[in-house]
């Protein structure tokens, strides 16, 4: 059986209003191992002016690599979200994720099928994001860099409907990055989910989700950018764990909260947990 680890999405410094380098040391002085960042195309105001967390692909990947080094911290996985069933907005950027993955040492790379076009039928929408798969497999195949799909949107709101995204490409690159804080909003049963797609599983994303949001929006969604901290809501992080530490290859937890004060809350119980 594989290895758990805890890391950080660095969404947890979104409202801080800092920049990339600021996050990588927050979460070494915390005591993370492992940093989840986000990727973006192109130039914009926000983070070349230091107050976004997320790095361009137009940068280095290098570059990224170099800091998470100097703070004594791995890269778990690239967010790397769009939809899949857009090729025209996604698939390059997709693969590119995929390259820069590669040289900045994210084995996994996450996504999902993203909000639809409003014009398309759902036949249409799977052809078009068996496409953009298949063209992203055929880019991560060759560098050995995993593709984690995300429980996020409409068709991945369930198990059936996730499965039925994985199962579009036979590609060993493709795997799962179960959400558990999307999985529970979407009405869902986290615990049966992770079983079923434990085999598959290439990244979790550890998101608990609070009393007052489950009551607000469960069922109502698909999904939620963050959660609260681990431990303060509604899941049931031992059994969990009990879970994953049957998953046949390492996992990475990467908790996906508001906050660096949940940030660290987070760290602090699922360290008590493992």
């Amino acid at each position: 059986m594989g290895n758990i680890y805890i890391g950080m999405n660095l969404e947890a410094t979104r409202h801080h209003d800092k920049p990339f380098e600021w996050g990588l040391e927050k979460a070494a002085q915390m005591g993370y191992e492992y940093v989840e960042p986000m990727v973006h195309w192109g130039r914009e105001l926000m983070s070349e002016a230091g107050y976004y967390h997320t790095c361009s692909l137009w940068d280095d990947p290098y570059q990224m690599r170099r800091l998470c080094e100097k703070y004594g911290l791995k890269i778990s996985a690239l967010q790397a979200h769009g939809p899949l069933g857009r090729p025209d907005r996604h698939a390059d950027y997709l693969r590119q994720a995929i390259r820069y993955a590669a040289e900045c040492g994210a084995p996994v790379v996450n996504t999902d099928e993203g909000i639809k076009a409003p014009w398309t039928t759902e036949e249409e929408d799977f052809v078009l994001i068996k496409y953009t798969l298949q063209e992203a497999a055929f880019v991560a195949e060759p560098r050995g860099v995993m593709i984690g799909l995300e429980c996020h949107a409409q068709y991945s709101k369930t198990p059936e409907g996730l499965d039925r995204i994985w199962g579009l490409v036979k590609s060993p690159c493709i795997g799962i990055n179960l959400d558990t804080g999307n999985a529970y909003l979407a009405g869902q049963d986290p615990y049966t989910w992770l079983e079923r797609v434990l085999d598959r599983l290439v990244h979790l994303h550890a998101k608990d989700i609070s009393y007052e949001h489950s009551e607000a929006e469960r069922g109502k969604v698909t999904g939620t950018p963050v959660g609260c901290a681990c431990g303060e809501g509604v899941l049931d992080w031992p059994r969990i764990i009990s879970i994953l530490r049957r998953c046949p290859r390492d996992i990475v937890m990467s908790v996906e909260c508001g906050t660096i004060d949940q940030a660290e809350r987070s760290l602090r119980y699922l360290k008590s947990l493992l």
